[in-house]
């Protein structure tokens, strides 16, 4: 560590408790608490000194040990018949059949993009893209939930257009097409923007690789960009902590920020997955957040192994990084491979033909010790158990508190509030009509040619199929469908019910492009921990996505969970993201996407009678009336497996022109959609008011029905117990509910084109 003003240079005996001279323990200047410092004593029998101590601040930091968060995880259900890698490693990975797996994970990147958000949304791509190919598997697809603050506010313009360039930028450019997403405005979110990746890949399953290390006396190879300045301390100054006003704090935060470099990680793909190919590799590791210490103890502490690192083997980007900086660096674009001496050679080959940089920095030993060398046979700069790093961070029991106002705010029914007029009600559904393509059209989503869906329906789908996998025994192509979903809305008002909603409508997502679903993915966005009130929040939300997963066979296969969201004293709302992938096994030409096709018939399936939908927690109360209360409406598991069901078979036998489940802003914002991409106007029967209109519900989906099929869907509902009933027709240039709302075709048009560029200032291309 460099010198400087009363800034003291840590040796291997210096003390954790050294104070720096504005008075403050060295520990919590690495975001460690007196009692976490006092353990790292215990477990060493002695003082760290200031290298270990990093170590262990960036290993023990929310980010990378869950310490508050573990305790609840575990609840969640993770085995499956078609599960082959649960949680714990970079990603999890499925059986898809016919000799290929998919490889799933979801990260947020959420402070790094507040702070300086092209590259805190291009190195959350880098990032992501690498827990995928870390499993041998060739990443395919990228999808992009994102949250601002309202566009109104300049600044949070600035951020959303910085983020979709960011995605842009590097997703293009590394070659992985962004398939699609979710683009959603709300207060809570101003100062704190929530900025989730999720990325699929395909592999052979012989190809499938952990990240372990095994085998005393293997190599520890580094891989791909040289390591700098960028980064360092990521994970324990950013994602620990909250967002102010202090413009000056805020921008010295910026270094903390990775820069990224796409095409440094493609080639970083083509030689991972030849290594593998060649079976080169007996274990790998990205190097995320805490860098290089995170690699190095996670793969000796899964191989129950020790390794002895030599820092100055390093390559780096810049002379006179010190030992912490070097192994807490966040640098991208990095890979820790685990060779055996007798394939170094063929690693450095393959390496050299694509560019990239490798250079052996540690050996693998006996006895579980992570030591940081200088030099092989130099000094000992750190020497640390390395399951302690990894396994034996702490486990936080927080205290946890219902919010003293839930119950007032239950009781606060939105339907209450008066009843729109005709005129309103159009106003109403116009703004509430947005086409979130504007940022669609900056990401490629047809690279590779093997995207079948493209954005903008309720789940992308890709081909199956994986380079090296065995060919399909049969002629039917198969598909693969992924959608990612969450709703701020229900879960403050309900976090454990909310969170079973977006489940839900997560797994109907997939449905409606006719997929089985087999594993989901989570991003836990929640505000600070420390709150009792979040970590209810937190709690309730696990145990409604664990009683939603059993109840539909769902496991959970991975996640992230990303704390401390919260700018100027206020926390955001617990915002639940899920990632769901499922399997078709019959890819037929035309799949059925949310679009009315005129002189069809338009059927709504689902529970349709009184308290089937409410307007507590929907879009319309929130955004057009202010309001965030009441009680969410009930969500029955096994009618929604039947709706799955039937959804699923009557797209894959085309026996449906168009289906769209009816989610945010209720059956006429959702007919509105299915309207304007499909070209055509609706006459449908009265609804019922306002609240029938624009009130949410779980297990419904919207139907385009050639007229001549109309009975058999009805037939097939009945027999399989889902209630159905045909609301009108599709046709005209009108958006036509009788008796309640009349809107020309052209208005909603541009409503759903113009609305997003307009508020951001961009040209309608």
């Amino acid at each position: 560590m460099g010198t400087g003003p009363g800034c003291r240079t840590f040796g291997p005996g210096g003390s954790a408790f050294t104070l720096l001279a504005m008075g403050t323990p060295i520990h919590r200047e690495l975001g460690l608490s007196d009692d976490e410092a006092e353990s790292i004593e215990r477990i060493l029998g002695r003082s760290p000194n200031h290298l270990e101590l990093a170590m262990y601040a960036v290993m023990w930091s929310e980010h990378c040990s869950y310490k508050s968060s573990r305790v609840h995880l575990r609840r969640l259900p993770t085995q499956g018949p078609d599960v082959l890698v649960g949680p714990g490693e970079n990603a999890g990975v499925v059986d898809a059949g016919d000799g290929i797996a998919v490889a799933v994970r979801i990260e947020s990147h959420n402070h790094p993009s507040a702070i300086e958000p092209y590259q805190g949304a291009a190195t959350g791509v880098g990032g992501i893209i690498r827990d995928i190919f870390t499993m041998g598997a060739r990443p395919v697809a990228l999808m992009d939930p994102l949250r601002f603050g309202p566009p109104s506010d300049a600044r949070n313009r600035w951020v959303a257009a910085g983020v979709v360039s960011g995605i842009s930028g590097y997703g293009n450019s590394v070659g992985v097409p962004t398939v699609g997403g979710e683009l959603q405005f709300a207060p809570c979110y101003s100062g704190n923007p929530l900025v989730n990746v999720l990325c699929v890949g395909l592999l052979p399953k012989d190809r499938l690789v952990l990240g372990r290390a095994a085998g005393v006396g293997n190599l520890a190879v580094l891989l791909g960009s040289r390591t700098g300045r960028d980064g360092i301390g990521g994970v324990s100054v950013l994602a620990s902590a909250a967002f102010t006003d202090d413009a000056e704090v805020e921008a010295a935060k910026r270094p903390n920020v990775q820069v990224g470099d796409p095409f440094e990680e493609k080639r970083l793909i083509e030689a991972t997955l030849e290594l593998l190919d060649h079976h080169l590799v007996v274990g790998i590791q990205d190097l995320g957040g805490a860098g290089l210490t995170c690699a190095t103890s996670e793969t000796a502490s899964r191989g129950g192994v020790g390794m002895d690192v030599d820092v100055e083997a390093v390559p780096l980007r810049e002379a006179g990084l010190a030992p912490f900086e070097v192994m807490t660096s966040e640098s991208q674009e990095r890979m820790l491979a685990i060779v055996t001496p007798g394939d170094l050679d063929a690693v450095m080959e393959v390496c050299r033909r694509w560019e990239v940089t490798a250079t052996v920095v540690g050996r693998v030993t006996d006895g579980g010790r992570l030591r940081i060398l200088a030099g092989w046979d130099g000094e000992v700069l750190a020497d640390v158990p390395a399951a302690s790093l990894h396994e034996d961070a702490p486990l936080y029991h927080r205290p946890m508190a219902r919010p003293a106002w839930a119950d007032e705010r239950a009781a606060d029914d939105p339907a209450r509030l008066p009843a729109p007029g005709a005129r309103q009600l159009e106003a109403d559904m116009l703004a509430m009509l947005a086409d979130p393509a504007w940022a669609y059209r900056q990401y490629d989503h047809q690279l590779f040619l093997n995207t079948v869906v493209a954005p903008g329906a309720d789940a992308a789908v890709l081909r199956l199929s994986a380079p090296g996998a065995r060919p399909p025994a049969g002629p039917p192509e198969r598909g693969l469908a992924m959608s990612t979903d969450g709703n701020q809305r229900w879960c403050a008002l309900d976090p454990r019910h909310g969170t079973r909603l977006v489940v839900a409508e997560s797994a109907l997502n997939l449905a409606c492009a006719g997929a089985r679903p087999v594993a989901l993915v989570n991003c836990l966005n929640f505000g600070n921990p420390e709150h009792p009130e979040v970590m209810w929040q937190l709690s309730e939300a696990i145990d409604g996505m664990a009683e939603a997963c059993t109840a539909l066979g769902i496991p959970v296969v991975g996640g992230n969970v990303s704390l401390y969201n919260e700018s100027r004293g206020g926390d955001i709302d617990p915002t639940p993201v899920v990632g769901t992938v499922g399997v078709i096994e019959h890819l037929a030409p035309g799949v059925p996407t949310a679009k009315l096709v005129a002189g069809s018939s338009i059927v709504l399936l689902g529970p349709d009678g009184p308290g089937a939908v409410s307007l507590a927690g929907s879009r319309w109360a929130a955004e057009r009336a202010g309001h965030l209360g009441g009680r969410l409406p009930a969500l029955d598991f096994d009618l929604h497996a039947a709706v799955l069901r039937l959804v699923s078979s009557l797209v894959n036998e085309r026996i449906v022109d168009g289906v769209h489940d009816v989610s945010d802003g209720g059956v006429v914002v959702a007919l509105a959609e299915m309207a304007v991409s499909g070209g055509t106007g609706f006459r449908v029967a009265p609804m019922g008011g306002h609240a029938a209109l624009f009130g949410e519900g779980p297990t419904r989906v919207l139907l385009s029905v050639p007229e001549v099929r109309v009975s058999l869907v009805l037939e097939r509902a009945a027999a399989a117990g889902v209630p159905a009933r045909r609301l009108g027709t599709a046709g005209g240039d009108r958006l036509v509910v009788e008796d309640e709302l009349d809107v020309g075709l052209e208005a909603a048009l541009s409503a759903w084109h113009d609305t997003l560029p307009e508020v951001f200032s961009l040209a309608r291309p």
